[in-house]
């Protein structure tokens, strides 16, 4: 019965946008208001600047902080060609964070590059490693990293151990096969023991990009509870392009909170703003690709925003981040860290900031 009235409320909020779109009044509350800046310290160290609504150039960091963001997350490569963001890049940009008050999230993709549904390729380092190699290479590299973060007072306050982990991490050994999760379980074990070894207050997270399929999200979270690991937050990536309605992202939240009892964080979302494309590497999500009939303009990106939250918070989720708003196109800022110089961003109409790096004055993250 339950599931049946949540669907209904689920149908009726989609069916009145307005009513998403206007401020909600729930009970529940997001406290945690996020922003990926993973590639906002290349951009600014090839000379980005970057404008609050007023048209002042300003800190992109302290723009963010008026929009009401409070949460940065930091994605960590174990050794990336062009050196963004290995262990030192991402040190660096910790002490910014902290510096200017934001709560730090850090991504462990346990990879050299980009780690999601499709891909999972392990750090060349650990190219051959055995399973019980691989549990010790994730809780040292876990551990080392974490201990670094803490050492210069910037212990992070989340991590996620491994990236849109849907079927496994650091494949072939980690995948999931013949819904055999004990291989995963147990690197996702040294993931958390790690964690909790270097600072015991640190929230970790499992990430997976299930927020399209409730039944998929079971499938992979009732897995690994099943093997026993242990987590603090259920975190789900959802751009509406891929992973359906917002009646759907309802009913998958509210099914993740209840069943497992864990907090719920949306870990990334975006919207675009525009259907051009600013340099020759084509946009990741071609701006013909529209949600809910909203308009790829700034006050369609902020709109879907909005609902995205407003649609989290109603199901009780307790945060939403932005994945990459800050990564407008720069040269040499590119998609590849094989070929950051050579390659363009795929990101560039999905940011919350234009070609000439002024914000989307509609966009706020709200509590």
């Amino acid at each position: 019965m339950k599931l049946s009235i949540r669907a209904l409320v689920a149908a009726v909020v989609l069916a009145a946008p307005l009513a998403l779109a206007a401020p909600a009044h729930a009970a529940n509350t997001l406290t945690m208001l996020g922003a990926d800046v993973s590639s906002l310290q290349r951009s600014l160290d090839l000379g980005a600047r970057y404008y609050a609504a007023s048209g002042a150039q300003a800190d992109p960091y302290d723009i963010l902080r008026s929009k009401g963001a409070n949460y940065l997350r930091l994605r960590v490569w174990n050794s990336p060609a062009s050196g963004y963001n290995n262990k030192a890049k991402v040190l660096q940009q910790a002490r910014t964070i902290k510096a200017k008050g934001f709560k730090l999230l850090i991504d462990f993709h346990y990879s050299d590059t980009w780690a999601d549904p499709g891909k999972q390729y392990p750090p060349a380092a650990w190219a051959g490693h055995s399973l019980s190699q691989l549990q010790s290479d994730v809780y040292n590299y876990t551990y080392d990293v974490c201990t670094a973060l803490k050492a210069q007072g910037t212990t992070p306050d989340s991590v996620q151990i491994g990236n849109e982990i849907n079927v496994g991490m650091l494949w072939p050994t980690g995948k999931v096969v013949n819904n055999n999760f004990a291989p995963l379980a147990s690197l996702l074990k040294q993931g958390y023991n790690a964690t909790k070894a270097c600072n015991g207050g640190t929230q970790v997270w499992i990430h997976t990009a299930d927020a399209d399929s409730d039944a998929n999200a079971r499938w992979f979270y009732d897995g690994i509870r099943a093997q026993g690991v242990t987590w603090d937050v259920t975190a789900l990536s959802y751009y509406c392009m891929w992973h359906g309605t917002l009646a759907n992202l309802y009913n998958v939240i509210a099914d993740m909170k209840a069943r497992y009892g864990k907090p719920v964080v949306i870990a990334e979302t975006a919207y675009q703003f525009t259907t051009a494309d600013a340099d020759g590497t084509p946009n990741s999500i071609p701006g013909s690709t529209l949600c809910e009939n909203i308009p790829a303009t700034w006050a369609g990106q902020a709109q879907q925003f909005s609902w995205v939250q407003n649609t989290a918070r109603n199901a009780g989720a307790v945060g939403v981040f932005y994945w990459e708003p800050t990564w407008y196109a720069i040269r040499g800022n590119g998609w590849d860290p094989a070929d950051i110089n050579g390659t363009g961003d795929g990101w560039d109409n999905m940011a919350v900031f234009d070609w000439t790096g002024h914000v989307n004055p509609n966009l706020f993250w709200t509590s």
